[in-house]
């Protein structure tokens, strides 16, 4: 899912399971109609794990799990928020993006994923929304960040927090009659499931106004205007003409020796992960094909010499198994020669029929390390997928040794 993004819920029990790199503080608070909690019992998370309809455990692979019952959610909740904050004081989401995965609670079957993208200074944050509309559950992928930390969501939302490190932060909480909608609803232009409660135009108070991140995802770019050339952590949908890109791609990897008559052997491979940041395969100079042939490499370059990719990788994207939900692909000196020692390191995407070039992106800078995460391919829910260049040192001659660093990327 991307944000602002909504789909109907497939099962009457849904469970919610927010996961990261590091340890996470997950809740579910049950809003009613104006937006508020009923009462604190309305705030359910690790020391209070039940509520009307919704529960908290801890997930099976890490993380915390919500489960949502909807028949068993009273008439007046109109939706359950799950939420994250980093667990150790003080912490914020940048580069530990969470990743929600919403599943039918009784079968385990996944309904949906969503990685809120790109997010920085925010040390909370709402994942997603289980919300009614028209006597029917949906889920939204929300993705709305808070530099105040979950105090601040749950203030927001009416329930009573008592913080004696930060007593000044407290009596903001009982004026609040007008919910801030704009702090933590769907990125703009995404429908709202519930009517603003009245006189709900955003008054501005003035500490969560200002913590409150802006929309993720926002002008996204896509292929329409021809070839991308991106910068580190930047993304590109792979979306021409409206219409996802489901044909057969090629990750070319280039790179040059930085000191000429040096020869360097470095090694691209490619990691397939599932939802919950498992490795399902990976493709390699030493196992050519992966995936039933969706995934092929090119052969193994030992000197880097000569013009164009060095090592290519094709994806025949719209035959990968629905279970592979991303792809990081990655760069490795088995000889342990350092990426200080190379030139012009590159990944490019073209389209592997025409030979096209559609995303390329340039390595500006060299770490003295041994394996770099060049790039990532994540498959939306709506089946589009989306190339973010990486870019991202580590020290690893092989790629079993880049698994899970490469997994903390997804």
């Amino acid at each position: 899912m991307t944000p602002g993004s909504n789909l109907p819920l497939s099962a009457v029990r849904v469970a919610v399971d927010v996961t990261a790199p590091v340890r996470l503080d997950v809740s579910g608070l049950l809003l009613a109609a104006n937006g508020k909690v009923r009462s604190d019992d309305d705030f359910v998370f690790y020391n209070q794990p039940s509520g009307p309809g919704v529960t908290h455990s801890a997930a099976a692979g890490g993380g915390d799990t919500i489960t949502v019952d909807t028949a068993a959610v009273p008439d007046g909740i109109e939706k359950i928020v799950v939420t994250a904050s980093p667990d150790a004081p003080g912490a914020t989401f940048a580069g530990t993006e969470p990743t929600g995965t919403v599943r039918n609670a009784d079968d385990g079957s996944v309904i949906a994923t969503f990685t809120p993208p790109q997010l920085g200074s925010e040390t909370a944050l709402v994942v997603v929304e289980i919300y009614r509309r028209n006597g029917a559950w949906k889920v939204r992928a929300v993705g709305q960040g808070y530099a105040n930390g979950l105090a601040g969501i749950a203030t927001d939302f009416g329930v009573s927090v008592e913080e004696p490190a930060a007593p000044a932060a407290v009596p903001q909480a009982p004026p609040a009659p007008p919910a801030p909608a704009g702090q933590w609803g769907p990125p703009a232009g995404a429908p709202s499931p519930v009517a603003p409660p009245p006189a709900a135009a955003p008054p501005a108070p003035a500490a969560p106004a200002a913590a409150a991140a802006p929309a993720p995802g926002s002008g996204k770019i896509n292929l329409d205007k021809g070839r991308v050339s991106l910068q580190k952590n930047q993304t590109v949908s792979l979306v021409k003409g409206g219409s996802p890109l489901l044909s057969s791609v090629k990750m070319g990897l280039g790179w040059e020796p930085a000191f000429r008559g040096k020869s360097i052997d470095l090694d691209a491979s490619v990691i397939a992960y599932g939802p919950d940041r498992k490795k399902i395969d990976n493709c390699f100079f030493g196992k050519l094909m992966i995936l039933g042939g969706a995934i092929q490499h090119s052969g193994d370059n030992l000197t880097g010499e000569g013009a164009g990719d060095d090592e290519a990788i094709t994806v025949h994207l719209g035959g990968l198994p629905p279970e592979v939900t991303g792809l990081v692909f990655v760069v490795n000196s088995f000889t342990g020669q350092k990426f200080s020692d190379v030139a012009k390191a590159y990944c490019r995407l073209l389209d592997a029929q025409s030979g096209e070039e559609l995303v390329r992106f340039d390595l500006t800078h060299a770490e003295p390390r041994t394996g770099v995460m060049m790039a990532k391919l994540i498959r939306q829910f709506s089946g589009e997928w989306e190339m973010t260049a990486l870019g991202e040192f580590v020290d690893s001659r092989t790629v079993r040794g880049m698994v899970k660093p490469a997994a903390k990327t997804l």
